[in-house]
């Protein structure tokens, strides 16, 4: 599960990439501590540039039954709005966020996410 405040831009961008790059053998979750009403269209650019369709997807709200749901999460700067689940493996990931900002800093930060994302895998799926 990757959570971030908006649900609009770093927790979309991830799951596209772990969905997109697990070939869909990892189920994938986002949320935000406070959703925004509509994806960061400057985050769903980013994401077509490399062939990855987050365009239909949609900011929601985070639940604590999600997170239970969930075996690992990755906090993208939402603080302390992430209820703690003991048992549940926790990560945070130090990202800009791509709100308001141009296309080439968005990228940077599509690029450093699919960086994690690639490590990340190798420890899911490690075969």
């Amino acid at each position: 599960m990757f959570v971030c405040v908006h649900n609009a831009g770093r927790s979309q961008m991830a799951a596209g990439f772990l969905t997109a790059l697990s070939g869909g053998r990892v189920e994938v979750r986002s949320a935000g501590s406070a959703p925004a009403e509509t994806l960061n269209p400057v985050a769903v650019e980013a994401m077509a540039e490399v062939g990855i369709d987050i365009n239909a997807q949609r900011p929601k709200v985070l639940t604590a039954g999600a997170v239970e749901a969930s075996d690992v999460v990755v906090t993208m700067g939402c603080g302390d709005a992430c209820p703690f689940v003991p048992g549940v493996r926790y990560e945070d990931w130090e990202l800009d966020d791509p709100a308001g900002q141009p296309i080439e800093k968005v990228r940077e930060v599509r690029d450093d996410i699919r960086r994690r994302i690639e490590h990340l895998l190798t420890e899911l799926l490690p075969t």
